[in-house]
Order: structure tokens, then C-alpha cells, then sequence
């Protein structure tokens, strides 16, 4: 059986946006990543995916639940210490190559900040030939070391910010949309150079998107969120054939198909939130219809699920 790297309890991230209103981002999902795998996070803008990813690195202080990693609660009180320790084992690849880059500093200053701040090179010359090994495992050159982020394409400064998070040899990489703010011709590139990284280092990868082919590609299994709970979660291949909960039936219909033919007849499917008109004794929650397979709904709606699954 694969090992839990990280464990997520009935984590919720709520903020106050006054006069008493409170915004749910994240409103107590349960979940787990096992290590050497990709789990990706799927769902609309707003729906909380990008926030799940910060609390877990602990960029937001959880409201309530449990992060675990490595069994050790994330979100506990922790010494300056225990918290390096931690930031070395977590790193994060941000939305935006062009905002999460700093302009004033070198590429070489960019990524060797980590390698500094851990002190992972014992004089300037180490520090240097490692800057040179990340530039050339993502793909750029040693050339590129002394140059400044606007001297290069938004491909490029994704993989700068990918060299920056290998920097301090993590076990786990919380990629945030690390594709969207690209061109099309170059997100396979930056996903393709991700998975020959995860073979190569043993990497886990969150992978948070809402571009679902593209998740499909570069996950093993896939959770989707919407409106700050996880409506569903299941192997890349099941949620594919055997969609169960009505938003992830909406979201794989809005997947433009490369046949025009069967773009003009096909339907698109609406989702409807009132269409879950449970009872005030109904207990909603993720429930496992098939081995590996949970859905968010009532005990009746999970037995209508099991009776419809296709084997």
C-alpha cells in the first residue's frame, strides 16, 4: 500500500469580509496525497482550490481541521526552527511567471535564495554550479544565470520559478495553476518537463487547475471542488468514465472535443445546485461508492451512484 505523505482533516479556510459576513473558501474537506504521486484539484475560479493550496503550505493559517505531513500537524505551533525544516520539504510553483519572480534580482539570486536562506552551499562557487545543474534540469542554460526576469518568455520564467522550488530538494511541490498564464503550445512543455521531474527526484505534486484535459495528462487521481467542499474524488481514469456528481458531469461536458462534428450535436450539461433538495434529516457527506471512488451526497443518492456505475 502506498504511504500517506500528506493528510488533510476537515480543513476550512474562512474569511471575514465585515459587517458579519464570513466567505467560506474552504468549508471542511477531507482528503490524503500518497507519496510519489499527483493529485490534482480541479473546479471553477472561486471555488477554493487555489486557497486549499496556500493553507496547506501554511500561507494562510487554517480556521480549523488538520494538515498533516509526514504525520506532523503543519498548522501546530512551531519553532522558527521546525518551521525552516518544514519550508524545505514544501515548496510551491505560483499562477503568475511574472508576478511571482522578483525584478530586481538575477536569476541566479532568484533561485539560489533557498540554497542561502537553508545554507545548502558551503562558498560562492557551489552556490553557482548549483545554479547551473537547476537551470539545465529545466531546461535553460548557464548563460541565462546573470540575466533578469523581464529578459524572458512567460515559458521561461515558469521554469525559473520550477528551479526555484527544486532549489532546496522538496518532497512535495504544491504547483497553483502553474500553466494557465501560458500559451497553449508551451503548457505541455512545462507539464511534460513536471512529470519528467517527479520520475527523475520521487517528487508529489498538488496540481490545482481548471483545465480538465490537462489534469487528466498529469494525474493519477483528481479531486474536484466546488464552492469550498469536494464534491468528488477518484482515479484520473474513473472521473473520466464514470462522472458521478452533477458538477463534474458539467465541467467534462465543457471540454472543447477536436472533431467538429461531434462538437456541433454534442450537449453541454448545466448544473443546477437545487437539484440536491435534501432533507433537514439527511446526512450529506463523501461517501466511497466504489473502491477508490467517494462522492459528495446523501446515503440515497449514493445508493442510486453504485446501482448506475459502469464496470
Amino acid at each position: 500500500m502506498a504511504e500517506k505523505l500528506l493528510e488533510i482533516k476537515n480543513l476550512k479556510q474562512h474569511f471575514n469580509v465585515g459587517k458579519g459576513n464570513v466567505v467560506k473558501a474552504v468549508d471542511g474537506i477531507t482528503f490524503d496525497i500518497y507519496k510519489g504521486e499527483t493529485l490534482g484539484l480541479v473546479g471553477e475560479s472561486g471555488c477554493g482550490k487555489s486557497t486549499t493550496g496556500r493553507t496547506i503550505i501554511r500561507l494562510y493559517d487554517a480556521t480549523d481541521g488538520q494538515v498533516l505531513f509526514d504525520g506532523e500537524d503543519v498548522h501546530g505551533k512551531k519553532s522558527a526552527k521546525e518551521l525552516k525544516k518544514f519550508n524545505r520539504k514544501m515548496q510551491m510553483i505560483f499562477q503568475d511567471p511574472y508576478a511571482s519572480l522578483n525584478p530586481r534580482m538575477t536569476v541566479a539570486d532568484i533561485i539560489a535564495e533557498g540554497i542561502d536562506i537553508h545554507g545548502l552551499a558551503k562558498d560562492k562557487k557551489e552556490r553557482m554550479e548549483k545554479v547551473y545543474a537547476l537551470l539545465e534540469t529545466v531546461g535553460l542554460n548557464k548563460e541565462h544565470a546573470n540575466r533578469y526576469p523581464h529578459e524572458f518568455s512567460g515559458g521561461q520564467r515558469q521554469r525559473i520559478g520550477i528551479a526555484r522550488a527544486l532549489a532546496v530538494d522538496p518532497d512535495f511541490i504544491i504547483a497553483d495553476e502553474p500553466i494557465s498564464a501560458l500559451d497553449v503550445s508551451i503548457q505541455a512543455q512545462v507539464v511534460n518537463l513536471m512529470k519528467k521531474l517527479q520520475r527523475e527526484k520521487g517528487l508529489t505534486y498538488l496540481f490545482i487547475a481548471h483545465d480538465l484535459s490537462m489534469v487528466k495528462y498529469i494525474s493519477d487521481r483528481i479531486g474536484v471542488m466546488y464552492f469550498g467542499k469536494l464534491v468528488e474524488l477518484a482515479s484520473a481514469e474513473d472521473l473520466y468514465n464514470n462522472p458521478m456528481h452533477p458538477y463534474t458531469r458539467s465541467l467534462l461536458s465543457a471540454i472543447p472535443l477536436p472533431d467538429p462534428d461531434t462538437e456541433r450535436t454534442r450537449k453541454r450539461v448545466s448544473y443546477d445546485p437545487k437539484v440536491h433538495n435534501y432533507s433537514d434529516n439527511e446526512q450529506v457527506e463523501m461517501r466511497e461508492i466504489v473502491p477508490g471512488h467517494y462522492v459528495y451526497c446523501s446515503e440515497k443518492e449514493a445508493q442510486a451512484h453504485k446501482a448506475s456505475y459502469v464496470k
